[in-house]
């Protein structure tokens, strides 16, 4: 069968319109991340019902968390989506350098992010407020294991969405390194990507306050 001269290559063959397909995969896309949604939401649920029956010891126990480091890391994840919409803008823009250097900083600052959290695990390990592995804090009582569950449970979560975000974004880079691939019309795999960086950095915007900065005000 020969293609159809006058077919848009943009265009997937079970669309009609690029308004169409846009549409659809956007709103895919949106109802994959309210599955993660309902996820994050179970964990933020546990981290209320508990807080509010033992605020003291979630106080205590949030005086552990390093909130300067945290707040680097916040900035780091700000500033990682910033370079994350740049990159779908100069899709847009048929921008192929542009896009490269963009989605290159992204991962970058990802990175940068997930190695900062894996100095905070060395720490708590030291400090010994590892629960199931190494709970030897003596300045803390047995229930603030609540805390720090849900602590490296939320976060090693996130983080694994986060080395997704970072292996995807890699994957879009390498992909669109020659010709027109993600260019103009063909924008549509960049911004989706776009849409659950976002996603995730939203998710640390919560984590942190709930985390970091309880009893610090």
């Amino acid at each position: 069968m020969e293609a159809d001269p006058h077919h848009n290559p943009a265009l997937g063959h079970h669309f009609e319109t690029l308004e169409q397909q846009h549409d659809t995969n956007i709103l895919g896309m949106w109802l994959f991340l309210s599955t993660e949604i309902m996820l994050f939401g179970v964990l933020f649920t546990a981290y209320i019902l508990f807080r509010v029956l033992y605020p003291e010891i979630f106080i205590a126990s949030s005086h552990f968390q390093n909130a300067t480091i945290g707040a680097i890391n916040t900035a780091v994840l700000i500033g990682s989506s910033l370079s994350m919409a740049l990159a779908v803008r100069s899709a847009q823009l048929a921008n192929r350098r542009a896009l490269l250097i963009f989605l290159a900083i992204t991962a970058i600052l990802g990175s940068v992010f997930l190695g900062v959290k894996g100095y905070e695990y060395y720490e708590h390990w030291h400090e010994g407020v590892v629960p199931g592995f190494q709970w030897t804090n003596t300045e803390l009582e047995p229930r603030a294991q609540l805390f720090f569950f849900l602590y490296f449970v939320m976060t090693g979560i996130h983080a694994v969405h986060l080395i997704i975000g970072i292996g995807l974004v890699l994957s879009l880079a390498f992909r669109s390194r020659k010709g027109s691939r993600y260019l103009g019309e063909s924008f549509l795999p960049i911004e989706l990507m776009g849409l659950y960086w976002h996603f995730v950095d939203v998710v640390w915007v919560y984590l942190f306050p709930l985390l970091y900065l309880i009893g610090r005000h």
